[in-house]
């Protein structure tokens, strides 16, 4: 059974960092990459990674988050600095075996992590 299974979210104060991992189990995908949800708004892609090692940011992260992927472990990092309380929402890993571009919309995605909770205070 495929899985992805995220971990690293958390609190911090606006300015700080924090590092995502998601671990994916049973499967290898070309596209993998990280969405968040804040309340009341919709599932938005902010970063995707494929597997020739292109990656494509959202605007809103351009800058200050970085993606990589450790292809032996089938995981998935992202380091996200300079936090903005904006920034606050739930953080999704997703993964596709096919697409035409790393960031990948939601109706592309074919399995998402559980999800974690990010939280930035000002």
């Amino acid at each position: 059974q495929v899985q992805l299974v995220e971990s690293g979210g958390g609190s911090v104060q606006a300015g700080g960092s924090l590092r995502l991992s998601c671990a994916v189990s049973e499967a290898t995908f070309s596209l993998m990459g990280c969405f968040r949800q804040a309340p009341g708004k919709e599932r938005e892609g902010m970063v995707g990674h494929d597997s020739r090692g292109r990656t494509q940011y959202a605007d809103s992260v351009k800058g200050r988050f970085t993606i990589s992927r450790d292809l032996a472990k089938n995981t998935l990092y992202l380091q996200m600095n300079s936090l903005k309380p904006e920034d606050t929402a739930v953080y999704y890993c997703a993964a596709a075996p096919f697409g035409s571009a790393p960031l990948m919309d939601p109706n592309d995605v074919h399995f998402w992590g559980q999800g974690t909770q990010v939280t930035v205070s000002s």
